[in-house]
């Protein structure tokens, strides 16, 4: 892919991409994650997003058994929603979803934020990951600008330019 437009007019990518990604993640610390329901509906719920690097890939935490991790199984694909409330950027990543029970990575993962909803830590009884694999991101600042971090933001770029995902406006 192309690189695409940031805040500031400039042409961000790759690295560049992925440091931006990172920046909003911290700033939002909560996002919405939508998936497609198994009778076609679509259904946002309230997720904590991981305090690291981002790496091509954001994690996750739910229940192997929850409509979360069912819904990501059937249709991986889904919407990733987050604010920026000091820069008042919005933030909307799409792409696919899998299942991950990787225990070691959920220990990495893992912190007391979480525990709430995981009394038990990384070693709460069915506790899987959801990996998404963001395939564009789209930024609005409080301007009305929108700015594009289309890859390649993660391992694999998703094809074609900048045009193919330009929107007018929010």
């Amino acid at each position: 892919m192309q690189g695409s437009v940031d805040v500031s007019g400039g042409v961000i990518g790759g690295r560049q991409a992925r440091r931006r990604i990172t920046e909003l993640i911290r700033a939002a610390r909560i996002c919405t994650l939508t998936t497609i329901s198994l009778d076609g509906r679509l259904v946002g719920r309230p997720m904590t997003l991981q305090r690291t690097e981002f790496d091509g890939q954001l994690w996750f935490f739910a229940y192997a058994g929850s409509a979360t991790a069912r819904q990501a199984r059937v249709n991986p694909e889904v919407e990733l929603s987050l604010h920026d409330p000091q820069a008042q950027v919005w933030a909307s990543i799409t792409g696919s979803a899998r299942d991950d029970p990787d225990q070691a990575r959920a220990e990495r993962l893992w912190h007391p934020g979480l525990a709430p909803w995981f009394p038990d830590g990384p070693a709460t009884a069915g506790l899987t990951l959801i990996a998404v694999h963001p395939t564009a991101v789209r930024c609005w600042d409080a301007r009305g600008g929108q700015v594009e971090l289309i890859g390649p933001v993660g391992a694999a770029s998703s094809g074609g330019s900048s045009a193919d995902h330009r929107e007018d406006g929010y």
